[in-house]
């Protein structure tokens, strides 16, 4: 009986502890990765925004869906060159493809066409606080299509950023009824484009990242290009006469490939993180824009309220940002809260 005692003593002492170790590193590795698609997002907002402001309105482009054109035929291109030299991978075209897809590639139309006329028609300021509604229509789809409810942290910064966003925009001396109804419907397309790509990469089907990049481009390329017909834009393109400026040329080459390095990032910061933290990074980019705004676009007419509104907005940004990427010690409740997500909805 002792020397059996001894034996079941021992057993313990025969489990491994390298899980333990390789859980770490791969919690860190993903945690790497979050915080690398957040950035690369940021950063190419970030550059999209002013080239596409100095495209639309220093050198008063009339068409900014003409931009949009451009942007999904170089991302056509660029997918397309890729895979044949096999450096992407995605499935090819066939019958279910834009039924599989659907309804990403209008949205993604509408987002890229409302949210670039709502560059051209307010300023900068003014832009940045607006796009603050679609964190709170992102968080509102994520609820009723993924089931995402989230932690009281977040919604108390979510709060912040739209009342701090309503409180600047009650006081916009420069109103533009344009703009303002540009802006909100980009709102929302973003959110739904946001939660819905979510749950295309997450079903399980063989499309991917490059392949919902291509197929939407692909198939929106003619819808845009009758749109620009019917509105008379392709004429006013024809005739624009800045096409011999090398300059312009310069600029409106990288807002057209600036387009698919957005795309490119949105798409990597919502697999690795969630649509709800892609939009949240696209407004953080938006506090930088809106403080240079104030300063070089020379179209911000200050007042104490709507400073003060931009600045709680602000807060709020910042907080959610440090709530969403702080590393979380407790790497074992994580593991368990993925296997039983009923057991983590807070209320």
């Amino acid at each position: 009986m002792a020397q059996r005692s001894d034996e079941e003593c021992l057993i313990p002492s025969k489990e491994p502890s390298p899980p333990l170790v390789t859980d770490t590193f791969a919690s860190r590795k993903m945690f790497a990765f979050k915080v690398t698609t957040a950035l690369f997002y940021a950063i190419a907002s970030f550059l999209i925004t002013i080239v596409n402001k100095s495209v639309l309105t220093s050198y008063k482009f009339p068409s900014f869906q003409a931009v949009a054109f451009g942007q999904m035929f170089v991302t056509v291109i660029v997918l397309y060159v890729g895979k044949k030299l096999k450096f992407i991978t995605f499935p090819d075209l066939h019958m279910k493809t834009f039924y599989d897809i659907m309804p990403l590639p209008f949205i993604y139309v509408g987002n890229m066409v409302f949210g670039l006329g709502g560059t051209k028609e307010l300023s900068l300021p003014m832009f940045t606080m607006l796009r603050r509604f679609s964190i709170l229509m992102t968080m509102i789809a994520e609820y009723y299509v993924l089931s995402v409810r989230p932690r009281f942290a977040v919604k108390v910064s979510v709060s912040l950023m739209v009342i701090g966003a309503i409180i600047a925009a009650s006081n916009d001396l420069g109103f533009n009824f344009n703009g303002y109804m540009y802006i909100l419907i980009s709102d929302f397309l973003t959110a739904c484009n946001g939660v819905y790509t979510k749950k295309k990469l997450n079903s399980g089907k063989e499309m991917g990242k490059y392949g919902l990049m291509f197929y939407c481009a692909l198939f929106m390329l003619p819808v845009s290009l009758f749109l620009m017909y019917y509105s008379g834009d392709l004429d006013l393109v024809y005739d624009y006469p800045n096409w011999v400026d090398p300059f312009f040329l310069v600029q409106f080459a990288l807002t057209c490939t600036m387009g698919f390095i957005l795309i490119f990032s949105v798409m990597l910061c919502t697999q690795y993180n969630s649509a709800l933290t892609t939009t949240i990074i696209g407004c953080l980019k938006n506090i930088l824009v809106t403080y240079l705004g104030m300063f070089i676009g020379g179209d911000y007419i200050f007042s104490p309220q709507n400073f003060v509104g931009i600045n709680l907005s602000v807060f709020g940004s910042l907080l959610y940002t440090y709530v969403t990427f702080r590393p979380s010690s407790g790497a074992q409740t994580k593991s368990k809260a993925a296997v039983e997500p009923s057991k983590v909805i807070v209320a």
